[in-house]
């Protein structure tokens, strides 16, 4: 059992959410109980996430994408005041960190990918963007069928350029603005979770390969880091749920 403060204390010294500026506010969103024994990690805190959370008896939820998003609606009531009734009910905290977990260098949503892909060298790029190289250059297809493998998920490639992928850039999510830092890297192929309509033509257009992943198999890999890292620290218990989402 753990103090929840001294949790949340402990993340805030790793993820730093003062350096960015975010579109939620990160950490604590909604306060439960005071004492954590186990923690739930998933990517969004959805129904879906919170009904396996209560099953596990969970005190904790840790995700990725949390509430309270900058321009939405800010009155309590739908889908939003019965997911914040039920965390209240059950006294189980949640706890977000967005931006703060894309680029953390060990932790980060990035740097796990990386990881994931094999993809050797894994840097900042600039900005949220990151960078590396493989080990051994790949044709496209073969680069595309290597991401379905291991994120469980075909990408939808587009574009063109070199024969083979040697260079890399990447950044998880809805990223696919920043193919634009790939490009003036003269990187061979660009990786995001979402695509764009005019993202085709700019990889098209400009020669590089770009493939879309998919938000949430991209950004399944940082909030299990962290939940591994907090089990670690605290002694206490954490378990990881993939709600499948198919975007």
């Amino acid at each position: 059992m753990a103090s929840r403060n001294e949790i949340l204390r402990t993340l805030n010294d790793w993820l730093a959410p003062e350096d960015f500026k975010d579109y939620c506010p990160n950490g604590l969103q909604v306060e439960g109980a005071e004492e954590v024994r186990t923690i739930i990690s998933g990517v969004t805190a959805s129904r879906a996430l919170m009904d396996a959370a209560i099953e596990a008896d969970a005190d904790m939820i840790l995700v990725h994408h949390g509430y309270f998003w900058k321009g939405e609606d800010q009155a309590i009531r739908g889908m939003k005041r019965d997911r914040i009734k039920r965390l209240l009910d059950h006294d189980i905290n949640l706890v977000a960190y967005h931006l703060p977990l894309d680029d953390h260098p060990e932790y980060g949503n990035n740097r796990q990918l990386a990881d994931v892909l094999g993809i050797l060298n894994p840097r900042p790029l600039g900005g949220l963007v990151w960078q590396g190289e493989l080990d051994v250059p790949m044709a496209p297809q073969a680069f595309a069928d290597l991401i379905g493998e291991r994120l469980a998920r075909s990408p939808l490639w587009v574009g063109g350029g070199s024969a083979e992928i040697s260079r890399v850039g990447w950044c998880t999510g809805a990223a696919q603005g920043f193919i634009d830092s790939a490009l003036e890297a003269g990187l061979d192929a660009y990786i995001s979770g979402e695509i764009s309509e005019p993202t085709t033509h700019t990889a098209r257009e400009c020669g590089i390969h770009y493939f879309a992943a998919g938000h949430h198999a991209t950004e399944r890999y940082g909030v299990q880091a962290l939940g591994r890292a907090l089990e670690q620290a605290f002694g206490i218990s954490h378990r990881f749920i993939d709600c499948d989402n198919p975007v």
